[in-house]
């Protein structure tokens, strides 16, 4: 990866893998305050977090586009995007463009006033900027139903009824 030095990531969190990476990616989003749909890349070969300074990277396979259809906004990830991140905000982004009209622009910031804000904002290095529902980069994730054995265990244990007779104990199913 040419934009990440072999000194950061010596000092990082990488994971490799499309799974892992996009789950660390939603879980960081999350972690700043930031909505989890606001990196919908696909194939990530590489991710990175070095937590010091907040840089963090994403290499994918190859350079997709995204239809945010809520805001009806078109944006362009490259294979390699770097960033900076605190809290409610992404700073010194490369590797993101979005269509405004038939002009691509280079997006360097997105930020939310004071997470959590209902409204986040898109810079360019030339200082326009535009302002958004949060809502429109939120995926809704699926409740997953967790089932182990350890659970079963102690609902079926919660149906018993137990009672003290004497020196013994009776233990009865509700």
């Amino acid at each position: 990866m040419k934009l990440v030095s072999a000194e950061i990531r010596a000092k990082s969190e990488v994971y490799r893998g499309d799974e892992l990476c996009q789950e660390k990616t939603k879980l960081l989003l999350k972690e700043v305050g930031l909505p989890n749909g606001l990196l919908p890349l696909k194939d990530i070969e590489e991710c990175g977090y070095e937590k010091e300074s907040g840089f963090v990277w994403l290499k994918q396979k190859k350079t997709i586009n995204h239809k945010f259809e809520k805001i009806g906004r078109q944006v362009s990830y490259a294979t390699e995007i770097t960033a900076y991140v605190e809290v409610g905000k992404i700073k010194k982004l490369t590797g993101v463009k979005a269509k405004e009209l038939l002009v691509w622009l280079t997006l360097n910031e997105i930020f939310v006033d004071d997470p959590p804000s209902d409204k986040i904002t898109f810079k360019t290095s030339t200082a326009l900027f535009r302002t958004f529902p949060v809502s429109a980069f939120v995926i809704e994730e699926p409740i997953k139903e967790v089932k182990n054995k350890e659970e079963k265990k102690v609902k079926k244990e919660e149906l018993k009824e137990v009672k003290q007779v004497g020196n013994a104990v009776e233990v009865q199913e509700v």
